[in-house]
Formats: structure tokens, C-alpha cells, sequence
């Protein structure tokens, strides 16, 4: 599979929203059992998101490939504007369970892989809580798959720039406790292509989205940014 570059880095604005979502995940430190790590994708934007959370948490960041944006492969970098105008387009929007990105990823193997590197992150962290830095569809791939909605559906969900969510992974499975909090600076973006504890909550994890990137073009947890999200 293609490995995309390492993407544009964080806008001036962008800064500013990591700064608001690590002071949202530290005050949620006294609901949430101890936090154990933080993580991150290893794109430069996520990375960057990254080590202002952990410099407020107190932890330092580490990479996971398995955190990754979905790889768009032949598409990548190109302009939503232009790939809307793509036949496959309707396809990704309303049926990316069953979309490859021309030498890329399958939306569905994007899900598993988010979700199989999560779950081990989880293991390796009993009892305490973790955050998870990485971009809106795989942010909303794990959102879908614990609120056991089909991966078609999985556009409905919105991840704003910035944004926190909190799962709790239990032996009934995975639950959502709250979704895209938003900093008060996230402006609305379009749609991205795909690519409190609750009951039985063991270690929430706490996934973040970017902030706006320095350049722009294709985009969607990342807000303004000139390369995908």
C-alpha cells in the first residue's frame, strides 16, 4: 500500500484549537480513571496536536501507524472540488463500505485497523485511560462501530476540527460517552471523504482530532488544511 507523505503542519488557528482540546481532556482528568498514554498518527498535523496535549497532560506522545488517516493512494492531495466531480464519488459518500481508493485502502479495512490498534493500545493500559490523537474518519469509523452503525452510515457523524470524543471499551463492548466537543475557534468544514464513564468502563479512550492545517484542499477533521485530513 502507498504511504502518504507526512501532510501539512498546523495553521496558527490550528495551534489554537489543540490548546483548547488539551485543556478540555485535562479537565476531564478527575472523571476518568488515570491516564495511562497518549498516542498519536504519525502525520504531521496529528503529531503536532499531539505534543500540545501531552506538554498540558504531562505525557509525552507516541506514534502508531495504525492511527493513520484512511491512505486515499492515487487520490491523495488532489482537490475535493475535483474529486467530486468523480464518478466513484457518490460511492464514497453513500457506500464506502464497499470503496477502494484506486491504489489505496479500502474504507472497511481503514475501520478494522483504527479499531485493532485502539483495542491493543487498551490492553496494554489496564484500568487507566488513554488518549488517542488521530483524523475525523477514523475518529468516526470507531464512533460507528460502537454505536453498532453500519459502516455507510458512518459520513452522518460529525468530527469537528479539533474535537473530543470519549469511548469506554468493557466486557459488553465498546460505548460512546459523549462525541465532538468542539473548541470554541472549530469552524464548520465540509464533509471529509472516507476515506463521564459509563457502565463497565474499564479505560476510556479519549480520541482527538487535529486542528486546521497550515494549507488546504481536501479536508475533514482537519479543518483548513491543503492536503486530506
Amino acid at each position: 500500500m502507498p504511504v502518504a507523505g507526512p501532510g501539512p503542519s498546523l495553521s496558527d488557528h490550528g495551534r489554537l484549537q489543540a490548546e483548547e482540546a488539551a485543556e478540555h481532556i485535562a479537565s476531564l482528568r478527575t472523571g476518568l480513571p488515570p491516564l495511562g498514554a497518549i498516542y498519536t498518527s504519525p502525520l504531521v498535523r496529528t503529531r503536532e496536536t499531539a505534543g500540545i496535549v501531552g506538554k498540558l497532560l504531562g505525557l509525552a506522545p507516541s506514534e502508531r501507524e495504525g492511527l493513520r488517516d484512511c491512505e486515499m493512494g492515487e487520490w491523495a492531495g488532489m482537490p475535493l472540488s475535483q474529486l467530486a466531480r468523480k464518478p466513484e464519488w457518490s460511492t464514497v459518500l453513500h457506500h464506502p463500505s464497499n470503496f477502494q481508493f484506486p491504489g489505496g485502502e479500502t474504507v472497511r479495512g481503514m475501520q478494522f485497523r483504527v479499531s485493532s490498534t485502539v483495542r491493543e493500545l487498551m490492553a496494554a493500559h489496564p484500568g487507566r485511560s488513554i488518549v488517542v490523537v488521530s483524523h475525523a474518519d477514523p475518529i468516526k469509523a470507531l464512533l460507528a462501530e460502537a454505536l453498532g452503525m453500519h459502516l455507510d452510515l458512518f459520513q452522518r457523524i460529525i468530527v469537528s476540527p479539533a474535537s473530543v470524543s470519549a469511548m469506554s471499551y468493557g466486557p459488553g463492548g465498546p460505548s460512546v460517552i459523549f462525541m465532538n466537543r468542539a473548541p470554541s475557534s472549530a469552524a464548520p468544514g465540509p464533509p471529509g471523504p472516507p476515506a463521564p464513564q459509563a457502565p463497565h468502563a474499564r479505560a476510556p479512550v479519549v480520541p482527538a482530532s487535529p486542528g486546521q492545517q497550515g494549507r488546504q484542499a481536501l479536508q475533514s477533521s482537519g479543518g483548513d488544511g491543503r492536503e486530506g485530513e
